[in-house]
């Protein structure tokens, strides 16, 4: 009995120190989520309304822009992916990387070719584990990113599609994150940066309308194809850099959440082994005052013998 206590004591000891560390590593996650959430917040409005500049120029003018016009046969596009850098966050980066999957699957269904661009050490792990090729791939930054990270992602995603599909262009850019929705939401989604959807930003103008928000008017100069050019990268920038502000905040508010239940289900075993150690210690007990009573008994038994 007692080697089996001494068993339950280790256990419990161990259990311990790691329901200290899910706590704290909780209580990181928690600060981190506010501070993520505040970026969202400050660089959302912007790619909004930079999308909406860019939506005016395309369809207030007759200009036929490569990064605004529709492809009549597409026959390849790219996908950027958003990942963590690190795990210890539930099925964060497995449930990104499933939703680029399905994208996948379906561009290719479509008879377009798919070059892959990952940002996150997961998602890089994912598909080199399994063999398959990633163009190019980002990675260090995915817990704080910064606007610098943001370009230098959409850098070569920009000049890819600028290319002719020939020189190994693509006709079509989509990107895959997780959504921040709440503390306890968190969803993957998959958008088309370009070309840009003028039929999207078409119903964003028409809600704005029956808001009665007072729509903004452009005068384009020098002209439409000089400010589309001028334009059209800072769009593909701010919306990459709010992509991975929302996986980030994503990423920390679903690490909060797996650290929360890892140190639950650390008090539940505390309590289930402390009754274990305290059943042994009972039964070392009962069974170390049997021995006493027996050999009490046998002694008397003995001296009782002697006597007659």
């Amino acid at each position: 009995m007692g080697a089996q206590l001494r068993v339950y004591k280790r256990r419990i000891k161990s259990v311990t120190a790691t329901k200290k560390i899910t706590k704290a590593m909780e209580m990181i996650a928690a600060s981190r989520i506010v501070k993520a959430q505040r970026q969202v917040a400050a660089s959302t409005p912007y790619a909004t309304e930079l999308t909406r500049a860019v939506t005016a120029v395309a369809t207030g003018s007759n200009t036929k822009h490569p990064l605004t016009t529709e492809v009549e046969a597409p026959t390849r596009a790219a996908v950027l992916l958003v990942t963590s850098d690190r795990g210890l966050a539930g099925g964060y980066s497995s449930n990104a990387i499933k939703a680029a999957e399905r994208l996948t699957e379906r561009l290719r269904g479509e008879g377009k070719e798919v070059d892959t661009y990952i940002v996150g050490r997961k998602g890089v792990a994912y598909y080199g584990f399994r063999e398959r090729e990633v163009t190019e791939s980002w990675t260090g930054f995915t817990d704080s990113p910064t606007y610098a990270d943001a370009k230098n992602v959409a850098g070569p995603l920009i000049a890819a599609v600028q290319r002719d599909t020939a020189d190994g262009g693509v006709d079509e850019l989509h990107i895959v994150f997780t959504e921040f929705v709440s503390m306890l939401t968190q969803t993957p989604v998959q958008n088309r940066l370009l070309p840009l959807s003028l039929d999207a930003s078409a119903a964003e103008e028409e809600d704005s309308a029956k808001k009665h928000e007072i729509l903004p008017l452009f005068d384009f100069e020098p002209s439409a194809e000089d400010v589309l050019d001028a334009l059209l990268p800072r769009y593909v920038e701010s919306r990459i850099y709010n992509a991975l502000l929302q996986a980030a905040a994503s990423k920390h508010a679903a690490t909060r959440r797996a650290m929360k239940s890892a140190t639950d289900n650390a008090g539940d075993l505390i309590k289930s082994l402390s009754r274990l150690a305290n059943a042994a210690r009972q039964a070392e007990i009962t069974q170390e005052i049997s021995e006493i009573v027996g050999g009490a008994s046998a002694l008397a038994d003995a001296t009782a013998g002697s006597e007659k």
